[in-house]
């Protein structure tokens, strides 16, 4: 049995989710971002406990299969952005899709109507989030990021960043400031 649950964008909110279920004494459990996936059945009785254990820090279980859509959508995103060794190169429409197993107009459209922002606003305010990271670590030029992130250039980088913060990469990258990062989670 699967359980989606709403709000779990981190790899610190799959190790919460696995503690909360071995507080309830749940061991065989499969955790991605986003869903629980149960190797043995659970008693309605351990399922309201998880559930409210979830609440208490934030997270919810979630019952709408149009919320559990959105869900997917987010974490594919989230994890192939920040949690991939490569973001993958193949349009994100395509792979959503793939993944996703129904027509991507239909999703863009369901998930547009819920989040009040597009699929691709949602993918360029991740982007920007994992470009102020490697900013942030100074391991990486502007140029080599703009490569890994597969912007088309410099300049197409530059210009989604300073629309979303206000500053140029560089300037960004000269600030150094971790505060200008916004949460996962809030995004």
């Amino acid at each position: 049995m699967k359980l989606y649950i709403k709000y779990m964008v981190s790899l610190r909110c799959k190790m919460l989710v696995r503690e909360e279920l071995k507080n309830i004494g749940i061991n065989k459990v499969e955790i991605e971002l986003g869903v629980v996936d149960f190797l043995e059945k659970i008693s309605n009785q351990d399922k309201e406990k998880f559930a409210a254990s979830l609440l208490r820090s934030g997270l919810e279980l979630m019952d709408d299969k149009k919320s559990k859509l959105i869900e997917k959508i987010k974490n594919l995103i989230i994890e192939s952005i920040h949690y991939s060794e490569e973001i993958p190169k193949t349009n994100i429409s395509c792979l959503i899709e793939e993944k996703i197993g129904l027509e991507y107009k239909y999703l863009s459209s369901l998930f547009s109507e819920v989040k009040g922002m597009t699929i691709e606003q949602f993918v360029i305010h991740h982007k920007v989030e994992r470009v102020k990271e490697l900013l942030l670590y100074n391991e990486l030029s502007i140029k080599e990021i703009s490569y890994l992130m597969h912007y088309n250039s410099v300049s197409h980088l530059s210009t989604q960043f300073k629309k979303l913060t206000g500053l140029t990469p560089s300037y960004f990258k000269e600030l150094r400031q971790h505060k200008k990062r916004i949460e996962l989670e809030k995004i």
